[in-house]
């Protein structure tokens, strides 16, 4: 992919903040430039699909946004990027491989903590994150949204949301009463209400994280803010992801699933991560029976909220070895 093209969906990392005395977090910006594992000859790339068209009242700045973001998915799917099928006998993994992306992918954080989009060191500790208390789904739509892709865009996250309950044990669902987890579809137009209805679900958001919104460059698709009940805590109560509505179809619901599925606790991306949308290479749109297992790892009710990977390994391992039928 082009130089320019550098960052994809996840500002996800989720920016773990803390509720109170909001000590922001780690922004995860996904990076399009790697190159993906070439794939067996028998798998076909899926025909570009149509790109949602924007609605003709929408302002230039959102038609140029829409017609750039309709040439990317065509540019990915061409390439044989933005894979829906999961996998194949291309992306066979072990039970070793396995437990070495769950460490670098939900017990490392690709951003420091309260900087932005500051790189985090590799000697920033992370630790266990996830949500402990249910979690209720909402979704919003700004005024510039059409209502027919805004009804599909529900289903598709209503959809995301029940498998995302299955696959942890977890109680997640659609809910707009007192919902925790906000999911915000926006274009361009909208632009001038994220942040007051930022600032709505948390009054006391740290300004760093306003700031990426405020500022948000085409680049970065689409991000999930995370804020711990705790300050400076790892038990997930509220979080936020922001979707751009000018999307064509697949991106969009590549958004839903990774933005969803990272402010569960899944907080940072590994280029060798694979078959996952964990990754930067934009190789696999959806969420894979790969990252379905380390989502299945992290709600094991073992782990807990803040355990370090000393802590938290030898449990993982187990795990592992109980999903994939190995050696304890």
């Amino acid at each position: 992919m082009a130089a320019g093209r550098l960052f994809r969906a996840a500002c996800a990392a989720a920016l773990a903040v803390a509720l109170t005395g909001c000590d922001t977090s780690q922004l995860a910006p996904r990076n399009t430039a790697t190159t993906p594992q070439t794939r067996p000859a028998g798998l076909v790339p899926p025909k570009p699909a149509a790109a949602t068209p924007a609605p003709q009242q929408a302002s230039q700045a959102s038609r140029d946004l829409a017609r750039y973001y309709a040439r990317l998915q065509s540019d990915l799917l061409a390439r044989g990027l933005l894979r829906t099928d999961g996998g194949g006998p291309d992306t066979l993994y072990t039970d070793e491989m396995l437990l070495r992306n769950f460490q670098r992918i939900a017990l490392a954080d690709e951003y420091r903590r309260g900087s932005g989009l500051s790189p985090a060191g590799r000697d920033d500790d992370s630790a266990i994150k996830k949500w402990t208390k249910p979690i209720r789904v909402s979704a919003e739509f700004g005024a510039a949204v059409p209502a027919e892709q805004a009804a599909s865009d529900r289903r598709q996250l209503s959809a995301f949301v029940s498998r995302l309950s299955r696959i942890t044990g977890h109680p997640i669902a659609m809910s707009d009463a007192d919902p925790n987890f906000y999911v915000l579809f926006m274009t361009e137009d909208d632009r001038a209400s994220v942040v007051p209805r930022i600032r709505q679900i948390v009054p006391d958001v740290n300004p760093v994280a306003l700031r990426v919104f405020e500022t948000l460059p085409r680049s970065i698709h689409c991000l999930v803010i995370a804020f711990s009940d705790t300050p400076g805590g790892y038990d997930y109560g509220t979080a936020i992801a922001l979707i751009r509505s000018e999307h064509p179809d697949l991106l969009r619901l590549s958004c839903i699933h990774e933005e969803v599925a990272q402010g569960l606790g899944l907080g940072n991306d590994d280029p060798s991560a694979r078959p996952s949308i964990f990754n930067d290479d934009d190789e696999f749109a959806l969420l894979t029976s790969h990252d379905e297992l380390l989502l299945r790892i992290l709600y094991d009710p073992r782990l807990r909220p803040g355990m370090t990977a000393e802590e938290a390994m030898p449990i993982a391992r187990q795990k592992v070895a109980e999903l994939m039928g190995g050696p304890s």
